[in-house]
C-alpha cells in the first residue's frame, strides 16, 4: 500500500509540474519583471522575487485544493470540469504555439503602465497577479485539483500532496528565475527563448488533450451505463 501511495504522489508531482509550469512560464515573464524593476537594487529584486513566489504558491494551492469543492457547490460534475479545463489548457498552448514576436501580450501592456517605484509597492498586483500567475493558471490549477481527486481518501491525499510539492518546486523555480533573471536571460538570447516557448507549448497542448480525453471517457462511460440500465 505504501508503494502505491508513493507512486501516486510521484505521478501527481510530475503531472502538476508538467501542467502548471509551462502555463506560468517564468522564463517568459522574467523580462517583464526586469522591466518593472529596472531601477531596483539587487536586494530589492531578491525581496520581490521571494514575495512573488510565495504569493503564487498560496494562490495556486488554494485554487487546486478548494476550487473543486466550489464547483461541486454549484453542481458542476467532475468530467465536465475536466473537459472544460482541458480545453482551456489546450487553447492556451495553441496560442503559445502560434504566437509571433509581434504578438502583444496583455500582461506586457499592463506591466508597462507601472513605474518601478509602483512595482516595488505592489508585489501581489500586478507582479504576482496577473503577470506571474494569471486567470489561465488559476483555471488550470482548479482543473488539476479535480483530476487528482479520487474516491479513495488516502489515495486522494497522496495525490494532492504530490501536487502541493510540485507547486512548491514551481515556486522555487519562479523565485530563482526572477532572482537571477538578468544572468539567465543574457546567454539564452531571443532565439533560445522562442525555442523554449514552443517546446513548452507543445507539451502543454498534449496535456490539455489528455485532460479532455479523460473527461470525455468518463462521460461516455456514464452514457453506456445509463443505456445498459434502461
Amino acid at each position: 500500500m505504501t508503494l502505491v501511495l508513493l507512486a501516486a504522489l510521484g505521478k501527481s508531482f510530475l503531472f502538476v509540474l508538467a501542467t502548471i509550469l509551462p502555463i506560468l512560464n517564468p522564463a517568459a515573464t522574467a523580462p517583464i519583471f526586469l522591466g518593472l524593476t529596472e531601477n531596483a537594487s539587487a536586494g530589492t529584486r531578491a525581496l520581490l522575487a521571494r514575495r512573488i513566489a510565495r504569493n503564487m504558491f498560496a494562490l495556486m494551492v488554494g485554487s487546486m485544493l478548494v476550487g473543486s469543492y466550489v464547483l461541486e457547490f454549484f453542481g458542476i460534475s467532475l468530467p465536465i470540469v475536466r473537459v472544460g479545463g482541458g480545453l482551456i489548457v489546450a487553447a492556451a498552448a495553441w496560442r503559445l504555439l502560434n504566437a509571433t514576436q509581434t504578438t502583444v501580450d496583455s500582461r506586457t501592456e499592463l506591466a508597462e503602465a507601472f513605474t518601478p517605484e509602483q512595482a516595488r509597492k505592489q508585489a501581489f498586483y500586478p507582479l504576482t497577479f496577473p503577470i506571474s500567475c494569471g486567470p489561465g493558471s488559476i483555471a488550470a490549477a482548479i482543473t488539476v485539483g479535480v483530476a487528482l481527486s479520487d474516491e479513495d481518501l488516502t489515495l486522494s491525499l497522496a495525490r494532492m500532496a504530490g501536487g502541493v510539492l510540485a507547486l512548491l518546486a514551481i515556486g522555487i523555480i519562479l523565485y530563482l528565475v526572477f532572482r537571477y533573471a538578468q544572468r539567465l536571460l543574457d546567454p539564452l538570447g531571443e532565439a533560445g527563448t522562442v525555442i523554449f516557448l514552443r517546446l513548452s507549448a507543445f507539451i502543454l497542448l498534449c496535456l490539455g488533450v489528455q485532460i479532455v480525453w479523460d473527461g470525455l471517457s468518463e462521460l461516455l462511460r456514464g452514457l453506456l451505463v445509463s443505456a445498459g440500465v434502461h
